[in-house]
């Protein structure tokens, strides 16, 4: 047998016996499924806490020379590092390849400071704790600034998975015949315009400006939503200020109805209870953040197949690597 047919035989299998999946403790659910789509096991982490507080961490078999896959969201400071541990334990432990992927990444919108503040932009800081841990892959998904992906000095291949497609058919799957889609602000808005292209349908967006941490407010929408269905989109919700300020904006301006659609739920706080008294029924969004699932607020799609597509072509460009170099 040639090296060309050994290789097209290696690529072509997803069930190798030399990939290992892993995840934090804030990950487990959204790695079963990632494991599934790729045709892998899911294998847990041997994790105990001592009495003085401090983590015990060990791999559940052998990873010596084997491709670790890790899925790991942020959502607090305890998940963050333990992601870094793990990343840090494959190399100590002489993985052949650690290859990452953060549904959500935590401190995302704090990748930039504002002058004059002296304040640290953990979105950048976070981030390159992580990528000092020298992992050789980490895929994001639709990160809220993409400046995030250079937070490295090189070496690390990096990918922002864009869920555009689940998304758009999450919206024509609720059969609306004449709707507008809204960004919340004009940061947001070309993200929303491409989402409009693909649907054939007009956009637009709201005037927002933030004036404290976790305040803003939202000016106006224009009337391109009169009497239309207007489906608000953003790449996450947090405490829901913003996007409930612009779902009475879009009213204000004409709108019929309003759809709320973000990828991370993340919900803090009282926003569930702020988005039920401002008559919120539905809103649409990924599984990307731990523990969020459908119910009678939330309408949940899971994004584990983009992720798996992304392991699978990753995987098989490294092989392609080690095969052109002859390794």
């Amino acid at each position: 047998m040639n090296n060309a047919t050994q290789r097209e035989q290696k690529m072509q299998s997803t069930d190798r016996k030399d990939i290992i999946l892993i995840a934090n403790e804030a990950s487990g659910e959204f790695a079963e499924k990632v494991a599934a789509e790729l045709r892998v096991p899911f294998s847990r982490m041997q994790k105990q806490r001592f009495a003085d507080g401090e983590i015990h961490h060990a791999f559940p078999e052998e990873i010596a020379g084997r491709e670790l896959i890790v899925i790991g969201a942020t959502p607090d400071d305890a998940a963050h590092q333990e992601l870094i541990d793990l990343i840090d334990g494959a190399h100590l432990l002489k993985a052949h390849s650690v290859n990452v992927v953060v549904p959500y990444l935590g401190y995302s919108t704090m990748e930039q400071a504002k002058p004059d503040t002296f304040e640290i932009a953990k979105g950048i800081s976070r981030t390159r704790q992580i990528f000092r841990a020298r992992p050789n892959f980490v895929a994001f998904f639709d990160l809220h600034s993409e400046s995030v992906l250079h937070a490295h000095n090189g070496g690390i291949h990096t990918t922002n998975i864009h869920t555009n497609e689940l998304l758009v058919k999450k919206i024509r799957d609720l059969g609306l015949t004449d709707f507008v889609l809204v960004s919340p602000d004009y940061g947001r808005s070309k993200w929303v315009a491409r989402l409009a292209d693909l649907l054939k349908v007009p956009h637009t967006a709201a005037d927002k400006d933030r004036y404290a941490m976790d305040k803003t407010m939202v000016g106006q929408v224009a009337g391109v939503v009169k009497g239309k269905t207007a489906v608000i989109c953003d790449d996450m919700i947090r405490t829901g200020g913003s996007i409930i300020q612009t779902a009475e904006r879009c009213r204000d301006a004409g709108a019929g109805a309003v759809i709320l659609i973000a990828t991370h739920l993340v919900l803090a706080g009282d926003a569930r209870e702020r988005f039920k008294a401002h008559g919120i029924r539905t809103i649409i969004g990924a599984d990307t953040y731990p523990g969020v699932k459908s119910d009678e607020l939330l309408e949940v799609y899971t994004v584990a197949p983009l992720a798996a597509r992304c392991l699978n072509k990753q995987l098989r460009i490294g092989e392609e690597r080690e095969y052109q170099t002859g390794a």
